[in-house]
């Protein structure tokens, strides 16, 4: 008598939502894409502007944050990144996945094509729009995210700028369950990034925005396999961060930092 091997488990269908950025999320994306593992199928991928705003507001908020000569800088990689048609969007179809248009995430057109998808899970890479409950009902597994701060102790926004200007000497990556309120879901995996006394908001931004694909993999691995150990959230380390003002970007400078 032979005995029959075990069943393995049907390739775990993912959906994608992100933001259009081909300066810093991309980098994600870089490493993601590649290691991806016959066990996940990418259903498909949607890339929504960042900020949800006109882009000569996004430029003031940048040119607000970043300083002139630092805001310079950005312009001039990001113009190379648009002539070279660098793009997350480029990423998924060189690698055979759909990218789906919308105007936004939480609209019922939108969620119907979801419907159609079937995703046993979305995940969420910097997507710009909150999730309202029916789209983060859809999933059978329901919708995780990545955030490259500690929870919840760096909700919000910008969360690795606010690492660096608190003095942590590890930037905290996590992959978490998400709730209709913000950043506030049980934690499945983390990883920590050291963070140099003096350091460069760039390099930690690029370094954990790799370091997290490979923790993101993980994670739907485990979630294939019905493997997670989810954690609540400590709430009395509870706080949210908004976008940095100048005096916080003053401060950041002080502490011997630099943007790029």
């Amino acid at each position: 008598m032979t005995c029959d091997a075990p069943k393995q488990p049907e390739p775990l269908r993912v959906l994608v939502i992100t933001e259009d950025d081909p300066l810093y999320v991309i980098r994600f994306f870089e490493s993601f894409f590649p290691a991806l593992p016959d066990s996940l199928t990418i259903v498909g991928v949607t890339v929504s502007n960042a900020f949800h705003e006109p882009m000569h507001a996004t430029a003031r908020r940048m040119f607000r944050f970043y300083g002139p000569i630092d805001f310079v800088r950005l312009c001039a990689r990001f113009a190379v990144a648009k002539l070279t048609r660098r793009s997350i969007g480029k990423l998924a179809r060189a690698s055979g996945i759909p990218v789906l248009e919308t105007t936004s995430v939480n609209d019922e057109a939108y969620l119907q094509q979801v419907r159609q998808l079937d995703p046993d899970v979305i995940i969420s890479v910097a997507a710009p729009e909150i999730f309202k409950a029916p789209l983060l009902a859809l999933p059978r597994l329901g919708c995780i995210n990545i955030h490259s701060g500690r929870l919840p102790a760096y909700r919000g926004m910008m969360p690795t700028f606010w690492q660096l200007l608190a003095g942590e000497s590890c930037a905290t990556v996590t992959v978490h369950e998400m709730v209709e309120q913000l950043d506030m879901g049980r934690t499945l995996g983390t990883l920590e990034f050291p963070i140099h006394e003096h350091d460069r908001l760039d390099r930690v931004i690029n370094g954990t925005k790799s370091a997290g694909a490979g923790l993101m993999l993980e994670v739907l691995d485990q979630l294939r396999n019905n493997a997670t150990t989810p954690r609540e959230l400590d709430l009395s380390e509870a706080a949210y961060h908004s976008f940095p003002q100048p005096e916080d970007v003053r401060a950041f400078r002080r502490r011997g930092h630099r943007m790029l």
